[in-house]
């Protein structure tokens, strides 16, 4: 039966037509965007999933950050400690030399004296972003022995914990100013006798100009060297400490990296789109959608049938 108000044939044609071209929009959409899930009514679940994981890959970009600025920090001590050992050791070499009694201790004194001032020229230096974990005051009020590297962040359970690498810095301290705690400026003048013909009582500041031939002498000057031979194995101990935390942060960094990348890949198999597969889906909608307005004109024009009823 042929109705002049309904025309089931189009409605038909029109319903399918709309739902190709729903279709062909969300391929589109797709295509356009990478992303099979963009939104969360395309899936709630994994949209949520993976608007988290995004939150938490920001979040370990910034410890990324963290951890760069601490390994540039420590790369910076760790480079005036070994700087400061090779100072140390030639002092060491100069004292030994020293207890030759054809040697002129004071010429040596003067050799010395240069080694001494690059010592403190060093540790004062050491600074990268106002930071000088050497050279220091710890009667300072904000003083703090321990400084933290942000090491990772992590999410279990929807708790967020934040760790971090603590460093000591009180055990690398060459200058403080603190009643001369540090290696350098430390009293080790029990080694020899006070008031002999070795003046100062530090690393940093004894001078051997007035030592003579005497056995006293030559006893203080050796127990000199014993004194900055103990300095020397406290600065290889306080390198060897720095040394493991910054192996530590290097290890921690190229974990970082590799997590980072394993979420990245992990939201991709998630939300993102088979370009693949939809570019072969888009073509067969195109087909769809040309074959669904041809229906529709054919549904159309059937009515035009309808008057041919009518004509004499």
């Amino acid at each position: 039966m042929s109705s002049l108000l309904t025309n089931a044939s189009a409605m038909t044609a029109l319903q399918t037509l709309t739902a190709t071209n729903k279709n062909l929009a969300g391929t589109q959409n797709r295509i356009s965007t990478g992303l099979r899930v963009s939104t969360a009514s395309d899936n709630a679940a994994y949209w949520s999933i993976a608007t988290t994981m995004k939150s938490d890959n920001a979040a370990l970009s910034a410890v990324k950050d963290a951890i760069g600025l601490g390994a540039a920090t420590i790369d910076t001590m760790y480079t005036a400690l070994d700087t400061t050992k090779e100072i140390v050791t030639e002092i060491k070499k100069k004292l030994v030399a020293a207890r030759d009694a054809g040697v002129d201790r004071a010429k040596v004194q003067t050799e010395i004296s240069d080694l001494q001032n690059q010592l403190k020229a060093s540790a004062s230096s050491a600074v990268f972003n106002g930071e000088n974990w050497l050279d220091v005051d710890s009667s300072a009020a904000d003083y703090n022995n321990i400084r933290a590297v942000v090491a990772s962040f992590s999410r279990a359970g929807g708790v967020v914990t934040i760790d971090k690498i603590d460093i000591d810095i009180s055990k690398m301290h060459l200058f403080d100013a603190n009643g001369n705690l540090g290696i350098f400026d430390l009293d080790r003048s029990a080694g020899f006798s006070a008031g002999g013909n070795i003046t100062g009582t530090s690393v940093s500041d004894f001078d051997i100009s007035g030592v003579t031939n005497e056995a006293n002498d030559l006893a203080d000057l050796e127990g000199l060297t014993q004194a900055v031979d103990d300095a020397l194995q406290e600065l290889t101990d306080a390198a060897s400490y720095l040394g493991s935390i910054k192996n530590r942060v290097d290890i921690q960094n190229d974990f970082v990296n590799a997590l980072s990348d394993a979420i990245t890949r992990g939201i991709g198999q998630l939300v993102d789109a088979n370009m693949e597969e939809e570019s072969t889906k888009l073509q067969a909608l195109q087909v769809q959608q040309q074959l669904g307005i041809q229906a529709l004109s054919i549904a159309n024009s059937s009515m035009q049938n309808v008057l041919s009823l009518f004509r004499g």
